[in-house]
């Protein structure tokens, strides 16, 4: 369960580096706090750190049980793929919002993966331990 800790903590990293640059954009495009629109460069920093945080509800604990339940190492795999994805999806979208996608993809379906296994796996614990 260690990986699957690390990978967990550096997701969060991952997440406070987003709001400093979303920090970094406030200021490089005048948008004082605490307004979330003005500039639309800075819109979309701001959307990358808000879905990111959107993702990180499902995507912890969803780890957690995978990796308790399921297999660690491929919950930590999966959850470097979700790293990844972010990265991806946080470079395209402050590029322009119709690159957002595939790095949407990228970090969308390992999300989904864990979810799932972190819903079947507590239930077949429950029906082998019955």
């Amino acid at each position: 369960m260690a990986y699957v800790h690390v990978v967990m903590m550096l997701a969060l990293v991952e997440f406070l580096i987003f709001g400093w640059a979303v920090g970094q954009a406030r200021g490089r495009y005048n948008v004082p706090a605490p307004a979330t629109a003005g500039h639309e460069v800075f819109e979309r920093y701001y959307r990358v750190q808000m879905n990111t945080l959107e993702q990180l509800i499902v995507f912890l604990p969803a780890m957690q049980l995978f990796g308790r339940y399921v297999n660690a190492y491929v919950a930590a795999a999966l959850g470097v793929l979700f790293i990844i994805g972010r990265a991806v999806y946080f470079r395209g979208y402050v590029q322009s919002p119709e690159r957002r996608h595939f790095g949407f993809g990228l970090s969308a379906i390992p999300n989904m993966v864990l979810l799932i296994g972190a819903l079947l796996g507590p239930i077949r614990a429950i029906f082998a331990s019955g």
